[in-house]
């Protein structure tokens, strides 16, 4: 009997581990004294978790791990996804139908960061210029670059990649948005502040947050900053833009006594910004940390999950700023206050957030929240895995985040599945979705009013 009871203890644990793989393709890794994101196997984890992709090894969408798009307000779709160790573009005129011949940006075979947080990133400035921008792993050690590149031809050739950071200690994770006036704005996980500590004998775990933009379409960046040197490494960032144009990150921050909780944190200031760059070389000098205030905002905590953890959640959070200034953010956490997927919203820019609510079912697995707001109407979608499939669930709000319409399924499906994306085109609003069994979607889900 007890033999029997140790078996189907095991047993329980194994579906536990098998439905959160399956649902998030999370690597969750403990961290290692030197590169505490991860030691990444050769083969990946979705490959391990999703046999289906090991069997699709080609560079065409068909195969593809990630796929972010970038809708224009003439009804332009670019697509942007890694698969088989390329970086690839392509763009359609019928959301998504058909796709133009697609263009190979860069190949780095097995060393392209396909972890699942990672994903290439694509930004369109207002005169359809295109940047983007991913991540590759550079040594054995798993040291990661940032890539650049853009086109001004409607994406029918790119520049050659480009490394955002030259002989960077590691880059991971961008993340992209370009303002009104055509400025990008940037901002990626760093690991030189580790790096100097490690030099200095410290075993400093995590990364910083660091931050740049360019006022020329990418072809050069301002000198970057490190607005926090404290955050977990291995979990994707969120950024939007406020009604001045001006972005608000949420990412998860390290706190005392290692607790990784989300944390917003606000550029106030774009002239201000580039007038006080008073980086050190290493970036963790006395005046390479403590930013001039009139330029960058406090770090503020989107909520006390208290998650105190070494490891490696790679599960990123979610953001949207409303018309009316109404900051809304959506996360994971596994802390000793909660468990699960949440949203809160602020409506003093970050500094108080209303309580967490809870989403999805508690008794299936819930992750990757995404969020999309049209002047003061929120969208709101998430993922839940049901032991069987994937199940993409959506919310929406008509008063900025005060009273919420009851989830509803919206779409599903079986074996791997991508991350739910959020986009719109006017107000027409649409999920994007990257499934192996049904491919890439691009499906209409709600109209603001």
């Amino acid at each position: 009997m007890k033999e029997a009871s140790v078996k189907m203890r095991y047993q329980a644990w194994c579906r536990i581990l098998i439905c959160v793989f399956y649902l998030s393709g999370a690597e969750v890794f403990a961290q290692m004294p030197e590169h505490d994101h991860s030691q990444m196997m050769v083969k990946s984890v979705h490959q391990v978790t999703h046999p289906q992709m090991a069997a699709c090894t080609g560079t065409n969408l068909e195969c593809a791990n990630a796929a972010t798009p970038f809708l224009t307000s003439d009804g332009q779709l670019f697509l942007i996804w890694t698969a088989g160790g390329a970086v690839t573009a392509a763009h359609s005129t019928d959301l998504g139908k058909t796709f133009s011949t697609p263009v190979e940006i860069a190949n780095h075979q097995k060393k392209l960061d396909v972890g699942s947080d990672a994903r290439p990133q694509i930004t369109v400035d207002p005169k359809g210029n295109i940047f983007i921008a991913y991540a590759f792993f550079k040594d054995s050690n798993w040291n990661a670059q940032i890539n650049t590149a853009s086109s001004n031809d409607v994406g029918k050739t790119f520049t050659a990649a480009k490394p955002l950071i030259q002989n960077g200690a590691s880059e991971r994770f961008p993340v992209l948005q370009t303002d009104s006036q055509g400025v990008i704005h940037l901002a990626w996980i760093d690991k030189r502040v580790v790096k100097a500590a490690h030099k200095q004998g410290s075993k400093k775990l995590g990364g910083s947050i660091a931050y740049a933009i360019s006022t020329n379409g990418g072809i050069v960046f301002e000198p970057e900053l490190i607005l926090n040197p404290e955050s977990c490494e291995c979990c994707r960032i969120g950024m939007a833009l406020n009604s001045q144009q001006l972005p608000m990150l949420v990412y998860r921050a390290i706190f005392s006594g290692g607790v990784r909780d989300q944390a917003t944190q606000a550029v106030l200031n774009l002239n201000q910004l580039n007038k006080q760059d008073m980086r050190t070389k290493d970036g963790v000098g006395k005046e390479g940390i403590v930013k001039e205030q009139a330029a960058i905002a406090r770090i503020q905590r989107v909520a006390i999950d208290n998650w105190k953890t070494d490891v490696c959640p790679h599960h990123g959070p979610a953001i949207a700023i409303s018309s009316a200034g109404t900051t809304h953010v959506a996360w994971f956490t596994q802390g000793s206050a909660r468990q699960g997927v949440f949203y809160a919203n602020s409506n003093n820019e970050g500094k108080t957030y209303s309580p967490p609510r809870q989403l999805g079912n508690a008794n299936r697995n819930v992750a990757r929240p995404y969020l999309l707001t049209l002047g003061q109407e929120v969208w709101l979608v998430w993922k839940e895995f049901n032991g069987e499939k994937a199940i993409i669930f959506l919310q929406h709000s008509n008063d900025d985040g005060k009273t919420w319409s009851i989830a509803k399924p919206i779409s599903e499906a079986v074996g791997y599945t991508d991350h739910p994306l959020l986009v719109n085109q006017g107000k027409q609003v649409f999920l994007s979705w990257l499934t192996r069994a049904k491919g890439y979607q691009l499906l209409s889900i709600g109209q603001a009013e």
